[in-house]
């Protein structure tokens, strides 16, 4: 049980629950005062041209001069209680660093304009020219240029051809049309710790239990409190952000004595397993099976081969589906996004949740990853099977390999060393274990495994528990559980959080600082908060 300097119960401001792209980007949000997403490019280059320079301010009525604080501060410096509880390492980022090393993935598969740092929409852009290092971006080819110029237009409605129907990229938005090296992304996150001091104590090893919200006995009588049981302990906080990924990932059932030659990709440690590179050592044949039609199932394809792995079959259950995103080219827009916009104006969450199903459309693999495949296969290693399922596996502990029966009958598979499954997790926040207080004592509607939050992405109106990621696909859009959707809802929720810790504080000194950020924010009137900040 955490306690503050005088010995008593410690309330935390805000508690987030997971420390991977959603938290941090919660995180730094909240402890951003000038967000890009409140102001136009021009008044952010002015703002940091001020917050680099820092010149003195004179203040016209007194005729004092200040000298400008920065415009960015950690969550501690503004006065803000925030803790983090992940269940990887007392770190951000730890789980998402180990996948990307184990997996050995060079490139994220977001462009430039997707990531958490909540104070530029081109932060990462710019942090790579800022530190040279544009060797280490790569083109995504084939989104942009593929506009029509008015004249071509014109042309194509005067000879009735039918008008281009697939989604353009402007020109001029070539730059953002980019990914990012791995070590280039983690750079910039771990600026964005360093900038915001999210480094050290604000986050704790721990798995959570279980979370309650209710009135406390000596500590909150008052005002209902969240209390957060975790393996190590109990927390409480004003306010809780659900930034978990997902649930744990499941595989179909195995024999006991074969769960070391089985392995979801969600909890892999090495890539081929210690068995299948003692085979390999010994120059013995290994064969693995891959199961999915996502880019982690073709990623791990290529990786086995490169490792030396003998010959690799990827089972997909449907055709192999090729697009540069999890979503589509149209889904994926910087700043005009028709899409987006049409799916805040559905009628209602089945609405929603059938456009989420038709924009993801199941896994898929980038042109660049399909022209490894196709190498791959052509060079006899890789056997690429479309429409196919596993039918019957049998174990056999004598020679630790398994015997698999496929769906398309022509297909005989020898005996396989390692089986793989690369198909996600499911998204369905009843089965969370830490929720079933909540969903019982606090229910909510679901479609599709996903809750019914509120517009302020609350998990009631009377409930301050915030959800982000893929577990707020039905307010965030199909984007939900990539870098669009963690900064976008990281936007949205620190606006709640703001609204819900000021409804409970008051007093003079609190409406000052409200006043400070109805400035910053552009509420109500800026003149008077400004008035107000600059006698300060």
């Amino acid at each position: 049980m955490a306690h503050n300097q005088n010995g008593d119960t410690r309330v935390h401001d805000v508690l987030v629950v997971g420390a991977g792209p959603c938290g941090l980007a919660v995180a730094a949000r909240l402890s951003e005062r000038m967000p890009a997403a409140n102001f136009s490019d021009d008044e952010h280059q002015r703002y940091h041209w001020i917050h680099r320079h820092r010149p003195s301010i004179k203040n016209h009525k007194t005729g004092r001069e200040t000298r400008r604080k920065s415009s960015t501060t950690s969550s501690n410096e503004a006065g803000l209680d925030l803790f983090v509880l992940d269940a990887t390492d007392c770190r951000f980022m730890a789980r998402w660093d180990t996948l990307f090393k184990t997996f050995d993935i060079s490139h994220l598969r977001s462009p430039m304009f997707f990531h958490v740092d909540p104070a530029e929409r081109d932060g990462l852009l710019s942090y790579t020219y800022r530190n040279d290092r544009e060797n280490e971006l790569t083109e995504l080819r084939g989104c942009v240029g593929k506009e029509l110029s008015k004249h071509q237009r014109k042309k194509r409605e005067r000879t009735g051809r039918q008008p281009r129907t697939e989604p353009t990229v402007d020109e001029r938005d070539r730059n953002d049309y980019f990914v990012p090296s791995t070590p280039l992304f983690a750079s910039h996150c771990g600026c964005l710790m360093d900038r915001y001091n999210l480094r050290g104590s604000i986050v704790s090893h721990e798995e959570v239990e279980d979370i309650r919200f209710g009135y406390l006995e000596n500590i909150s009588e008052v005002d209902k409190v969240f209390t957060v049981r975790t393996n190590k302990g109990v927390h409480y906080a004003k306010t809780v952000v659900l930034a978990a990924g997902g649930n744990p990932p499941q595989i179909p059932d195995m024999p006991s004595d074969a769960t070391d030659a089985v392995t979801h990709a969600m909890q892999l440690n090495e890539m081929p397993s210690a068995r299948v590179q003692a085979k390999l050592k010994a120059r013995h044949p290994a064969h693995i099976v891959i199961v999915g039609g996502g880019l982690t199932s073709a990623q791990l394809a290529d990786l086995a081969i490169r490792r030396g792995v003998t010959k690799v079959w990827l089972l997909i259950r449907g055709p192999l589906k090729v697009k540069p995103f999890d979503v589509g080219l149209e889904w994926v827009g910087k700043f005009r996004n028709f899409e987006q916009a049409a799916f805040w104006t559905a009628d209602s969450v089945e609405e929603r949740w059938a456009m989420i199903q038709t924009a993801r459309n199941g896994g898929s693999v980038t042109p660049p990853y399909k022209k490894v495949l196709e190498r791959h296969v052509a060079s006899g290693r890789l056997c690429l099977l479309q429409n196919t399922t596993i039918g019957e596996k049998k174990w056999d502990p004598v020679s630790e390999t398994w015997s698999l029966s496929l769906s398309d009958e022509c297909e005989k598979l020898p005996p396989i060393d390692h089986i793989y499954f690369a198909t996600g997790v499911q998204s369905n926040f009843e089965r969370l274990p830490f929720l079933r207080t909540m969903c019982s004592e606090y229910p909510i509607e679901s479609c599709g495994g996903l809750p019914c939050i509120t517009e302020n992405m609350a998990w009631r109106d009377d409930v301050p528990l915030f959800v982000a990621g893929r577990l707020a696909g039905l307010q965030l859009g199909p984007g939900a559980p990539n870098l669009i959707g963690a900064r976008i809802g990281a936007e949205r929720i620190a606006w709640s959080i703001q609204d819900v810790l000021g409804a409970r504080e008051s007093g003079d000194d609190n409406g000052a600082r409200e006043r400070h950020f109805d400035y910053l924010t552009g509420r109500g009137s800026r003149y008077d908060a400004l008035s107000d900040y600059l006698e300060q």
